[in-house]
């Protein structure tokens, strides 16, 4: 059956009635018409059918989206929506950005801590946003199709194989920023736990390779992302850093200490989040 065409009882009719009634039909009409010319009557428009009036477009299953994954949603690339971060690559559907990590659970001195450096910060100038969790990266944010998940996880799981978990801490506030110089962190870099982290890296490492995928850096920093600004700020952050420090260095009790627990790595992969604890 065609969108758009209705056929109407009348019509069906007309098709059993014979060339007899057909005749008469068509006679009466050629009457009206002339009839419509004789009294000066313009002859009556032939009203719009279904077949004529714009169609609304369904939208398509997901599962047919799914085999286009070039088209991208624009409010994802829309950085407005986003604090006006940028992606570092195209987000593509099917794409699921992945990193390895460890989670840090802070308290509640560490917020009060963080207050006072965003406040001192903001009076230098320079204002910064919260991150919205925190946590030390033991890999590079990478690509992973979807139907790589399942294998991923498993040859991660395979390479932390006898990895022993351990504390670390941090004291030390530093600046970072992205490659694409689109962003700039203040972090806080650990200062014991660097062999361990070290060892961890290379056990990721072994898994990114088997997928062709970014490796850690070479000489890495392991820090925690406390705040991030949008551009390249490193300068002016730099010029405050020794203040931002002594909120550390001086608090009430002490010099601040950030203790993580690195008992249980995870690895996020678009919204979901695999856990690997260590062993004991």
């Amino acid at each position: 059956m065609l969108v758009g065409y209705s056929s109407s009882s009348s019509e069906e009719d007309d098709e059993a009635g014979g060339e007899a009634e057909g005749a008469k039909n068509q006679s009466e009409t050629t009457c009206r018409k002339c009839q419509e010319e004789d009294d000066g009557l313009p002859t009556r428009k032939k009203p719009k059918t279904e077949e004529e009036s714009p169609k609304s477009r369904l939208p398509l299953p997901g599962c047919v989206l799914a085999m286009f994954p070039d088209e991208v949603d624009s409010q994802t690339e829309d950085s407005s929506l986003h604090g006006g971060r940028i992606r570092s690559f195209k987000h593509e559907r099917g794409n699921w950005a992945s990193y390895v990590y460890f989670p840090y659970h802070p308290e509640e001195e560490f917020g009060e801590l963080l207050d006072g450096i965003l406040s001192a910060a903001c009076a230098r100038g320079v204002v910064l946003n919260v991150q919205d969790e925190f946590h030390l990266s033991l890999s590079q944010t990478v690509v992973l199709r979807h139907h790589w998940i399942q294998p991923f996880t498993q040859s991660l799981k395979s390479s932390l194989t006898g990895c022993k978990r351990f504390v670390c801490s941090a004291g030390r506030l530093r600046v970072y920023s992205n490659a694409e110089k689109t962003r700039t962190f203040l972090g806080m870099e650990v200062s014991t736990g660097h062999a361990q982290m070290l060892d961890l890296i290379r056990a990721v490492d072994r898994t990114m390779t088997e997928f062709r995928l970014e490796t850690f850096y070479k000489d890495p920093s392991f820090h925690v992302s406390l705040a991030w600004c949008v551009g390249d700020q490193t300068v002016q952050m730099e010029e405050c850093m020794q203040e931002l420090q002594s909120l550390v260095d001086d608090h009430e009790d002490g010099p601040f200490v950030l203790r993580l627990d690195c008992s249980e790595l995870r690895c996020r992969t678009g919204n979901k989040t695999f856990r690997f604890p260590l062993e004991s």
